[in-house]
């Protein structure tokens, strides 16, 4: 479907241009303009941890830990995409993990975490929300949460951390063998 025999050509290219606003505002640190890209009924929805933050108040509560979190966060948009009901940025989320994440204190890890974001709009055509999908592995591994179960460090933090399933899969393994 051509998206202009939907939405207008310079419908879309406002869209598009008030999502690279927002995106700048981020890389700025500007949480008041970061705001003025929201309408009235602002959501942030971080789907991989099933976190959703609603009104304007909870955006913006997000976005100020979010800042305190990374205070060198940047946003490197490598895609762009915009359909009749949303624009889709495909984007490289850099930054040092200096702040309260998720119960983790600040690791000073730099972090790039390969993220999707998907921008929706309201009647007045500001943002009404933005959903945002990531591998939360890829994130817990470069702030140094999380191993590869393969690696010799995951092996011992799995085994450390899940003695009995270890243990079973150990048991189910040797009842195996025995039956061969």
């Amino acid at each position: 479907m051509d998206v202009a025999s939907v939405l207008s050509r310079d419908a879309a290219e406002a869209r598009l241009a008030l999502v690279r606003e927002h995106v700048a505002a981020e890389n700025a640190h500007d949480l008041a303009r970061i705001m003025s890209t929201y309408g009235d009924a602002a959501r942030y929805d971080d789907e991989p941890w099933d976190e959703h933050h609603v009104g304007r108040d909870g955006v913006r509560a997000y976005y100020e830990d979010l800042l305190k979190t990374l205070p060198d966060l940047f946003i490197d948009v490598q895609r762009e995409h915009v359909t009749p009901d949303c624009v889709i940025l495909e984007v490289v989320i850099r930054g040092t993990h200096v702040g309260n994440w998720r119960g983790l204190p600040g690791t000073g890890r730099r972090v790039a975490v390969k993220l999707c974001g998907v921008y929706t709009f309201d009647e007045q055509n500001r943002l009404a929300g933005e959903r945002i999908y990531y591998d939360r592995a890829e994130a817990l591994q470069q702030v140094g949460m999380f191993h590869d179960p393969e690696s010799l460090l995951g092996r011992v933090t799995t085994m450390l951390a899940h003695p009995v399933t270890v243990a079973r899969i150990g048991m189910r393994k040797l009842l195996g063998r025995r039956a061969t």
